[in-house]
Formats: structure tokens, sequence, C-alpha cells
């Protein structure tokens, strides 16, 4: 190997390795912090979990990326039933990701949890909970929640409940069943930059892509944005149409 080579190779290792570094030791007390911050609210046992108005449901895809239904929104769908069915929360506010006409989170939380047998009327969908910032701050901000109990697998609550908490929100979490672990490392380590982005977020002072009016929880029908009243009269005639073709 010739000298110039030889001596640039050695600059690239000498910025490269000590960055590396760095980086891991940034993930890692990002994460450590989140984790500890929000240890004291992660509930597994259903007669734990503490007596909440609403259980914010955070949004997922209902197909895996590789066909097939996805065990992440199967597990926060069963987690959300259960909860509602003990009485532990009286309505479920689905937040999810509604950026296009053909993708629709929150619309297939509903149906997954009317099959389940929550009453469809303690169902409120957010169509704008983009990120979990997103969902978490809009629980506030628009559906009026100061408290709530959020549902998700207990990577992803750890990071909702620390930015609530950092909010001012009283949140706490009941977590979700874990898929199998061949599902396991991509989102692992998603998840390491998803924890450092969070304060990212919190230093420049990130806001949800929308906000939107007031729309109270349990919400009156005046209450009701005209846009948000079509939604569910649409769904209702789909279920309806749905109940008489089985």
């Amino acid at each position: 190997m010739r000298p110039i080579k030889r001596a640039w190779l050695r600059r690239a290792v000498q910025v490269i390795v000590p960055g590396l570094l760095l980086l891991v030791i940034v993930l890692a007390a990002c994460d450590k912090l989140i984790r500890d911050s929000a240890e004291p609210y992660m509930f597994g046992r259903l007669e734990e979990v503490p007596m909440n108005e609403v259980g914010l449901v955070l949004g997922t895809s209902h197909r895996a990326r590789g066909g097939g239904g996805n065990p992440y929104f199967n597990h926060r769908i069963a987690a959300a039933s259960a909860l509602w069915h003990a009485g532990r929360v009286r309505y479920l506010l689905l937040s999810g990701d509604n950026g296009t006409l053909s993708y629709n989170e929150p619309r297939e939380m509903r149906r997954a949890l009317i099959a389940n047998g929550v009453d469809s009327t303690r169902i409120v969908l957010d169509f704008a909970g983009f990120r979990t910032l997103d969902s978490v701050v809009r629980a506030k901000e628009v559906f009026g929640q100061q408290r709530f109990t959020i549902i998700s697998q207990r990577f992803h609550n750890e990071r909702a409940v620390y930015l609530a908490r950092h909010l001012g929100i009283e949140a706490v979490a009941f977590n979700a069943g874990e898929p199998p672990p061949r599902y396991g490392l991509r989102v692992w380590l998603r998840e390491r930059f998803a924890r450092a982005k969070v304060f990212v977020d919190l230093l420049f002072g990130v806001s949800p892509k929308f906000l939107g009016e007031r729309v109270p929880l349990p919400a009156p029908a005046e209450a009701v944005p005209d846009s948000l009243k079509r939604e569910r009269s649409a769904e209702a005639s789909v279920g309806e149409a749905g109940s008489l073709q089985r």
C-alpha cells in the first residue's frame, strides 16, 4: 500500500472510530435516561393499571412489511381491548397515521377493537398521530386530556411516557405483548435513534404537524368537527353493510 493511501486510511480511522464511539455513548445515555425515567409508570399486569378516563392507543400498520398480520398491531389491540373490558379506561383514543386515502391506522384499529367487543361509542379517532410526539401532544391540546393511559409495546411506551411527563402530562402506560424475536433487531435499532431524537425535538420545541380545533372527550355531537361527523357516518354505513353481508 502506498504511503499516501496508508496516511489517508489512518486519518479516516482516527476520525471515524471516535465518532462511532461518541454516537454509541450518546445513544446509550438517551436510552438509559428514558428507560429509568419512565419505569415507575410502566404496568404489565391489568389489575395494577391505574384507572383513567382515556386510553391512548398508539398506531401502527395492521399489515407486516412482508405481508400478513402485524404482531405489534395485534398485541396493541388485544391490550386495549382488555383494558377497556376491565373498566380501567372508559374511552379509547386511537391515534395514528392517515397520511393517504389508502393508509388509515385509526380506522383499522377501530375495526379490530369493535370486532373484540369494544363499544363503538367509546372509541374516538385521531387521524393526525403521525409520530409519537404528535399523538401525545394532540391528546392533551386537541382532545383535552391531562392524564391518560398509553397503550403500546414497552419500548414504545417508555418513550411516549417520557415525552408526556416532560410536557406536564400525567401519563402511565399498559405494556402490550411483544412479537417473536425475529421482529426485534430492526425495531430495536430504530428505537435507539428515536430515543435520541426525543431530546432533539424537546430542545428545539418541535410541535405536531397538525393541531386543529379542540375536541373534548367525551365529545358532544356539537363539538365534533363536520369532517369527523362525515367520517363516522361513512364508517357506520360500511359497518352496517358488512354485517348484512356476513
